[in-house]
């Protein structure tokens, strides 16, 4: 059976919204068989010294990473109608020592010069910190799915050739999902397409939260 690695799950450090416990996501991990797994919290990385220590005590690889959330009109704007609820997100995994020192970056910049009801960065941040991170285009939340949906391709395309000039075309990767709702059915279909466009591979992952 060809080995399965979650690269996009979340535990109760994304707060409000999961449920998973990091010790119960990787004894499920390891009951599977599966030689890594990956932790995306929303926004933070408060839970990555349990989790690497969880996985380094199961004998599986940790792979550390984070969904940050992307402020459309810059981190420092403040409009009324961000809710946090709406705000589309990107999905990043460390690949080195650098990539896991950006993701603290990242992260503390969410905080601090961003947050308005979630953590957010903007693109300026995501380039100036983009060495040694990989970047998945994540589930419907995400930034091109979400253009997408709304039937802006040319957008879409643009915007992934953008995380390709940042982050390097062999660290993006375009995400399917399959967890029978109709839009990703429209999604997938598109994503197929632009991974030829643009030159892009695919993966498969599952947007865990419980």
């Amino acid at each position: 059976m060809p080995e399965f690695v979650h690269l996009h799950t979340h535990s109760d450090y994304s707060l409000l919204q999961a449920t998973v416990r990091i010790p119960e996501m990787v004894q499920r991990a390891v009951d599977h068989n599966m030689p890594a797994l990956a932790l995306t919290d929303l926004g933070n990385m408060f839970g990555v010294i349990h989790f690497f220590k969880a996985c380094k005590q199961a004998g599986i690889k940790p792979i550390i990473g984070m969904e940050v959330y992307i402020a459309p009109n810059g981190r420092l704007s403040k409009a009324s109608r961000e809710d946090g609820l709406r705000l589309p997100r990107l999905v990043l995994l460390a690949r080195n020592l650098t990539g896991y020192q950006n993701l603290m970056k990242i992260s503390s910049i969410g905080y601090t010069e961003g947050f308005y009801y979630k953590p957010r960065v903007d693109h300026e941040i995501l380039a100036s910190h983009s060495e040694g991170l990989i970047c998945l285009s994540g589930a419907l939340s995400g930034e091109v799915p979400n253009l997408i949906v709304k039937n802006r391709m040319d957008e879409a395309e643009d915007r992934l050739r953008w995380y390709a000039e940042t982050f390097g075309p062999e660290h993006v990767f375009l995400c399917l999902q399959d967890h029978g709702i109709a839009d990703e059915k429209i999604v997938n279909q598109a994503l197929r397409e632009l991974s030829k466009k643009v030159d892009l591979p695919l993966i498969l992952t599952n947007d865990v939260y419980y």
